[in-house]
């Protein structure tokens, strides 16, 4: 029963959030939406920023173990993008991207609150990092490219465009198109026969710093 009741302070947490927004959430706000007595917050988190913070791992542990076996299948940069482009869709018809935009809202005055979004965002960085470090691998591009700060930069750019489409769609939607074209690119790289890609690579080697490991 109080693993139950935890779930649904949970689920109530999302739920107040999307609806009513991070100003209005509270522990009566969430109780009310859960179906449960206010001092259950309390009780089971300690705090309404507690309940929050763990609200955020939790949503983001289920949303990341949905899109792991399909992460999984990606085999080009250019894939990723377009899961991207089909994640975000999903993402925002379900409400998470307004959860998003309201605990990052949240995390700038709130230090607990903070770090617990971005643990939740590093839970997406660390599954695009596997996804690059796979593709990039035989890529001439791939000893160039500091896969850990990509992989930041790739869920850095998604965020971003998440938030930016309530203000600009169209704008939002250029962007994605942008970001797929690049991974076309890097596809007709790796399309080059062996002679073109030695070629490449060495004229990298003496242009392109070489990544932080």
């Amino acid at each position: 029963m109080s693993t139950d009741t935890r779930v649904k302070l949970l689920d109530g947490a999302l739920r107040t959030l999307v609806e009513q927004g991070i100003a209005k959430t509270s522990a009566r706000s969430v109780a009310a939406a859960a179906g449960v007595n206010q001092a259950l917050v309390f009780y089971h988190f300690g705090s309404v920023d507690d309940l929050l913070a763990e609200a955020c791992r939790y949503a983001t542990e289920q949303r990341v173990a949905r899109y792991r076996g399909r992460l999984a299948t990606i085999t080009s940069l250019g894939e990723l993008l377009a899961f991207g482009r089909e994640m975000h869709q999903e993402e925002r018809d379900a409400g998470h991207v307004a959860v998003l935009g309201q605990l990052l809202a949240g995390a700038q005055t709130q230090p607990r609150l903070a770090a617990a979004t971005a643990a939740g965002l590093s839970l997406w960085i660390e599954e695009v990092e596997k996804v690059l470090v796979r593709v990039l691998g035989a890529s001439p591009l791939g000893e160039f490219v500091d896969t850990v700060g990509l992989a930041r930069a790739v869920a850095a750019s998604f965020v971003g465009l998440e938030l930016y489409e309530g203000v600009d769609a169209d704008g939002a939607e250029r962007a994605l198109d942008a970001l797929e074209g690049l991974g076309g690119l890097v596809a007709a790289l790796d399309d080059l026969g062996p002679v073109a890609q030695r070629a490449v690579r060495h004229r990298l080697r003496h242009v392109a710093r070489p990544p932080r490991r």
